[in-house]
């Protein structure tokens, strides 16, 4: 009789404990179920739609975000730079090409729960469209370090790991269809602190 109980018990422990951990997994993957990734950034088009798994819904109702609709804009996220290594805030970063056409888009840094970095000096800690010097074929080139830099400058703080968003607003790439056809910019690590 206790045999049974102690199985039953061990069996139901299992079960339960496992179910918890997939569904924990899955909430905090930053890829993975609705996911499209592109030059290393990773967005959910589907989310904010109908369309948007039960796993993207949970997970974005748990950050607490506002979502976007297809016909309102897409978020893209990059947390690793180009050669696969995770963004670091003591590291300097060059964030350079093209951004897909859109009416306004935003660039800014954040922590890994996705709040915004505190600027280290009286700035704006985002950089949007209207404000960027554009390189001649329209491309972008910013700088982002804890260190000022001329041109476009995404000021950094703190230490740890961090992250960079890209809100594209009022843009066709939203659609989950037209999400595949565009090209984003490129984060090259530049020089870290020692």
């Amino acid at each position: 009789m206790i045999r049974l109980f102690a199985t039953i018990a061990v069996v139901l422990i299992t079960s339960i404990g496992g179910g918890a951990a997939s569904v924990w997994l899955a909430l905090n993957a930053s890829e993975g179920i609705g996911a499209v990734i592109i030059s290393g950034w990773t967005a959910f088009p589907d989310v904010g739609t109908p369309d948007a798994d039960t796993y993207s819904k949970a997970r974005f109702a748990r950050e607490g975000g506002l979502s976007l609709g297809r016909a309102e804009g897409i978020t893209f996220v990059a947390s690793h730079d180009t050669t696969g290594a995770a963004l670091k805030r003591e590291c300097t970063y060059q964030i350079e090409g093209p951004i897909p056409s859109a009416r306004f888009w935003t660039l800014y840094a954040a922590d890994d729960q996705r709040v915004v970095l505190p600027p280290t000096v009286r700035r704006i800690p985002a950089l949007h469209s209207q404000e960027m010097l554009r390189t001649e074929d329209g491309a972008i080139s910013i700088v982002a370090s804890r260190h000022a830099a001329p041109g476009n400058w995404l000021g950094l703080s703190g230490q740890g790991a961090m992250q960079f968003v890209l809100t594209l607003y009022d843009t066709p790439a939203a659609t989950s269809a037209r999400v595949f056809e565009i090209s984003l910019p490129q984060v090259l690590k530049v020089s870290c602190d020692e």
